[in-house]
């Protein structure tokens, strides 16, 4: 054969070598995710897929999130930055907070519709995002109907999934450790989006949004990947937050049973108070989460943490909150032996001791210490709560229980987040105060109930599982 010349073949075959050496690590990547995700039969269960599919609902949501902040607060001045997350407050999270109580029992009445409403969450935020998509750049008044569509559909999408989880539970995992899973990969999905999306607005403010539009389109179809038995509601009654009064003619025997024999409707509550105490706390815990997430926002943009820029200071807090709750989703399966009124009184006893050090002695180290602790009590409080509703409520009303929960978790998330936004800036430690305030209000009002629940389990030692 001549010089210089190649033999018949080898640009092909050195094409197709290089294509699958290109394809090599993102294949074995996936495998290995695979291989995570559908570990101790979740994969035979189907959970496996709940938690890929709860991974890519969270990427999606992060890219939201990265575009609304990159409009409403980091593209402006401080004080307009203030009036536009007020006006995103008052547009967006107040509807919610009377949508929110809605919401639970909406998806109550379409039980054996599961898949499709969380593939209609989906769908819906992927059509919303391409319709913020076009306001973004301006910050107009139409981004906010939009924001609040995205908001309502990602928080429907959260009670279904709290709802599908006990009926994709392997043998060999506890409903904990199947949350501590779930939680996990959506904690990492964030992770990874976050940068992703950062990238994408240098290409432009809609960029992250039409990133997001394609996440979510993916998710409406994972939804529909899911196990059929998601939309089975064999069984299952629903649950309401007060119990109905039991008639008291005359007697009658069984469960959930008033004196006339009649069934009541089951609630919450007649779980016990350890129920109800939980609930209690939990709220106080995700109210300090909403509280901090808007006031440490602001107050670190306009003084920012000795020696540190804003956006440095903004993102070490956003990292140790992030960590934090990776740390409590993880400690939550480690702590599977200890009861969970125990774990949710110590979690008000760590966010009120960091809450009142920071007040004290306000600095770099504190405020890195009051997120992660957030992060982690958190995670810790409402892994601790899920399992005092598989302990302590009937199967037949589980699944809503948990849908009612998430709905009313929500809800003090707002609510503390309203309070972070209209605190003044001037004053950091009473920011401070008034979050330890939130924590202390829970802690005074749940503390001797849990303690009492848990000296009734006494003898009998309860697992958080």
């Amino acid at each position: 054969m001549p010089a210089g010349t190649s033999r018949p073949g080898r640009a092909p075959g050195r094409l197709r070598r290089t294509v699958r050496a290109t394809r090599r690590p993102p294949a074995a990547l996936a495998r290995r995710i695979r291989k995570t995700t559908h570990a101790h039969g979740a994969g035979e269960s189907g959970l496996g897929k709940l938690i890929e599919l709860h991974a890519v609902n969270s990427a999606g949501d992060m890219l939201v999130t990265v575009a609304l902040a990159s409009t409403v607060f980091f593209s402006v001045p401080t004080g307009e930055a203030r009036g536009r997350v007020a006006l995103y407050l008052l547009v967006t999270m107040a509807p919610f907070a009377l949508l929110a109580p809605v919401v639970g029992p909406l998806l109550d009445r379409i039980p054996h519709g599961r898949r499709a409403a969380m593939a209609g969450a989906m769908l819906a935020r992927a059509l919303l995002a391409l319709t913020m998509a076009g306001a973004v750049a301006t910050g107009g008044l139409e981004l906010y109907p939009a924001a609040l569509g995205v908001l309502v559909s990602s928080k429907a999408y959260g009670v279904v999934r709290s709802a599908v989880v006990p009926r994709l539970l392997p043998p060999r995992i506890s409903l904990v450790k199947a949350n501590s899973r779930v939680t996990l990969s959506g904690l990492l999905a964030t992770g990874l989006a976050a940068p992703i999306g950062a990238g994408l607005h240098k290409l432009g403010p809609s960029w992250p949004l039409y990133g997001a539009c394609a996440v979510f389109v993916v998710g409406t179809f994972l939804s529909f990947s899911l196990d059929h038995k998601v939309d089975s509601a064999k069984g299952e009654l629903k649950a309401h937050l007060v119990a109905e009064a039991a008639d008291s003619t005359a007697s009658g025997t069984g469960a959930g049973y008033g004196r006339t024999g009649k069934r009541r409707r089951l609630g919450l509550r007649t779980a016990g108070s350890s129920v109800r105490t939980g609930l209690i706390a939990n709220s106080s815990v995700r109210a300090l989460s909403g509280f901090l997430t808007f006031f440490l926002a602001f107050l670190l943009r306009e003084h920012p943490l000795s020696g540190m820029t804003a956006a440095f200071s903004l993102g070490m807090v956003a990292v140790a909150a992030g960590t934090g709750n990776a740390l409590g989703t993880a400690l939550g399966a480690w702590l599977r032996d200890r009861g969970p009124e125990v774990i949710i009184t110590a979690v008000l006893a760590c966010a009120l001791a960091a809450t009142v050090t920071a007040t004290a002695l306000y600095g770099t180290v504190t405020v890195a210490a009051v997120a992660a602790t957030a992060g982690i009590v958190q995670a810790l409080g409402k892994l601790s709560l899920d399992a005092l509703i598989q302990r302590d409520m009937p199967e037949a009303v589980r699944t809503s229980a948990f849908a009612r929960s998430e709905t009313l978790m929500q809800m003090s998330w707002v609510v503390g987040g309203a309070i972070g936004i209209s605190l003044p800036l001037t004053v950091p430690e009473v920011g401070m105060a008034v979050g330890a305030g939130i924590v202390a209000l829970g802690a005074v009002t749940t503390v001797r109930g849990l303690l009492a629940g848990a000296r009734r389990r006494g003898a009998t030692r309860t697992r958080v599982s």
